[in-house]
């Protein structure tokens, strides 16, 4: 009586195990765990602010032509620029230098067109992203029959590709008189490519 009293103890006892493993097994197999979800990426916002110092490098085409119709010439134009600007909410003015390697031949024998460098003054209208800006100031033409210095205006805009990178063009018209005293005055034109980082 007593082995059988045992047995049926054990076999209840196995019974409540079995039924407490398939009472839990029932209540993992329901548990729903919460989707998870991930915010997309916020865009990175482009600063419409244009204060502050910049430098980059530049390429065009510079074309040159006298009054006298005697001489002319183009080449590839490339070189380097940095300059500073100041945004005052809408308008923004800023200066610059920059320098320009070429080597255009005047034909006639009359020499080259080595290089041209610019002092500018800068003023424009910050649309955020784009700058629109008018420039002027003082060019130097170096030429293999001399140096000569003369004022130049043109028209600019630059782009925010990011905060710190820009692209841009330009169109500069040059005015040169007497060119090395030769009697020649030469108009330039330069059309150019900029792409700057600024600071």
């Amino acid at each position: 009586m007593k082995r059988t009293t045992t047995i049926a103890s054990i076999a209840l006892i196995a019974s409540s195990a079995f039924a407490g493993a398939a009472a839990a097994g029932s209540l993992e197999d329901t548990t729903v765990e919460a989707p998870v979800f991930t915010p997309a990426p916020t865009p990175v916002a482009v600063d419409g602010d244009w204060t502050g110092f910049y430098t980059g490098l530049q390429v065009g085409q510079t074309d040159v032509d006298s009054d006298s119709g005697n001489l002319d010439g183009d080449d590839t134009s490339y070189g380097f620029h940095a300059g500073y600007d100041y945004d005052f909410g809408k308008f923004v003015l800023g200066g610059e230098l920059d320098y320009d390697k070429t080597d255009i031949d005047l034909g006639n024998g009359a020499g080259d067109v080595d290089s041209v460098a610019r002092a500018k003054v800068k003023a424009g209208y910050d649309f955020g992203k784009t700058l629109v800006y008018a420039t002027a100031g003082a060019a130097r033409a170096d030429t293999s029959v001399g140096d000569e210095t003369g004022p130049f205006a043109g028209l600019g805009v630059t782009y925010k590709v990011t905060d710190r990178y820009t692209v841009g063009g330009e169109v500069l018209q040059h005015k040169f008189d007497d060119v090395g005293g030769t009697g020649e005055d030469l108009d330039a034109t330069t059309i150019s490519l900029r792409g700057s980082m600024r600071f």
